[in-house]
């Protein structure tokens, strides 16, 4: 990971927020991603999302596990607090953290390999909490950190860079956050900033625990079947490969299409996407009808795109156990430790 600072040289015509900060004031270290990496793309639209909404950057905490989407937390919000957790348990401190200061932003960033794999159980729970927090799964298929291997969320007949095929069913983070109960469930492309920006804000802004799965492609280990950068099109077609310490720089992939379209999107490997947005008309308070949505569109090879569902009604974590209002570093001792009298009618209660 990166801890190169950002020159801190901005345009003097910069716009401003109600807090006097412009929208470098929310970035971060110098990134050491692949050049196009989708997730800096994410990065870039997370900074502006934070801009617009003024936060302010003391207010914000940042978590994140293991992987290529674990480092984007230090490429953003500079001024902010930051854990990085060990592989998959990045929700249990960020459910920590938000019990103990409700007041706090919390942003957790992670991947498809962190969360659908040995972060799964910890997902499940964290959603059954309900904390206020916005949590990103960075989704590309592959664990590009450790060399490409399938992730949970890998389509069926996607290649590897040895030229093996995935044949086991994918996870949609999407049908499961809607399946355990989330209130806020939304998808992006990290190419979209026009849309992943009000997305980001709304998740930031719901009040309970928002997850945004944002398809976000690896330029390096992105080899579906029939790509031109797999073993099996490099023999096929006897191209030399390239060095494997070397990773070409590419063009982040960006897309730009209206509400109702359907947008095929070629990746840097050559395979593509379909992309959905929504109509505006969609109705994302209906969960029932919102999963069946996602999965009729997933039969015709469709990621659908915007904000899916949501449940502004549902209690969050501290409305539901009537905690207090003040961090807990802010409430006298006296209001931390009541006293054996009280302990002893606590457990009176269990007797």
């Amino acid at each position: 990971m990166s801890f190169l600072p950002k020159p801190k040289v901005a345009h003097p015509g910069l716009p401003l927020n109600a807090l006097g900060l412009n929208r470098r004031d929310y970035e971060g270290v110098m990134s050491t991603l692949c050049a196009g990496c989708g997730h800096d793309s994410v990065t870039a639209a997370i900074v502006q999302a934070c801009f617009e909404l003024e936060l302010p950057p003391h207010n914000v905490v940042k978590f994140s596990g293991i992987g290529c989407s674990s480092k984007t937390t230090a490429y953003f919000v500079a001024g902010a607090h930051g854990f990085n957790a060990v592989h998959g348990r990045m929700p249990s401190i960020a459910s920590g953290a938000h019990a103990a200061n409700r007041h706090l932003h919390s942003i957790g960033v992670s991947g498809d390999g962190d969360s659908l794999s040995i972060g799964l159980g910890q997902l499940a729970h964290v959603i059954r909490r309900n904390p206020r927090m916005l949590y990103l799964i960075e989704n590309n298929g592959v664990y590009g950190l450790t060399k490409g291997q399938f992730s949970a969320s890998a389509d069926v007949g996607t290649r590897s860079r040895r030229g093996d095929v995935n044949e086991q069913r994918p996870l949609d983070p999407v049908l499961l956050a809607l399946a355990l109960g989330a209130p806020f469930v939304a998808r992006g492309f990290s190419g979209d900033r026009e849309q992943l920006v009000p997305l980001l804000k709304a998740g930031l802004s719901s009040g309970g625990f928002a997850l945004i799965d944002v398809l976000s492609p690896c330029v390096t280990f992105n080899d579906h079947e029939g790509s031109t950068k797999s073993y099996a099109y490099v023999r096929e077609h006897r191209e030399a490969p390239v060095a494997l310490d070397y990773i070409a720089p590419r063009r982040a992939i960006e897309a730009s299409y209206a509400a109702g379209e359907v947008l095929p999107v070629t990746l840097h490997d050559g395979s593509r996407v379909l992309l959905r947005k929504l109509e505006p008309d969609y109705d994302p308070t209906d969960r029932t009808r919102a999963a069946a949505f996602v999965q009729e569109r997933a039969l015709a090879n469709e990621y659908v795109t915007g904000l899916i569902y949501m449940e502004p009604e549902r209690r969050d974590f501290h409305t539901r156990h009537n905690t207090a209002d003040a961090a807990l570093n802010a409430l006298p001792f006296a209001r931390l430790c009541p006293g054996a009298g009280k302990l002893a009618e606590i457990l009176r209660e269990f007797r």
